[in-house]
């Protein structure tokens, strides 16, 4: 299905979107050796949405999108 191929691009574009965040998020607390809460909940944040669309990308039926 068409609409089902566009929306596993979107997906992938978004988590590999949301995968630079968090290195970027990462090398900020690192570089502030670990102390900044902001950024801590920023990263936490960004995960669950990775997570999110990790789950509903493995949910897609691979057969229906190739």
């Amino acid at each position: 299905d068409d609409e089902k191929g566009k929306r596993f691009l979107k997906l992938i574009d978004d988590q590999n979107s949301l995968q630079w965040n968090i290195v970027a998020k990462l090398s900020s607390l690192v570089n502030l050796k670990w102390d900044s809460s902001e950024l801590q909940q920023e990263l936490e944040t960004l995960v669950e949405k990775h997570s999110k669309i990790t789950k509903e990308l493995n949910s897609l039926d691979d057969s229906s999108i190739l």
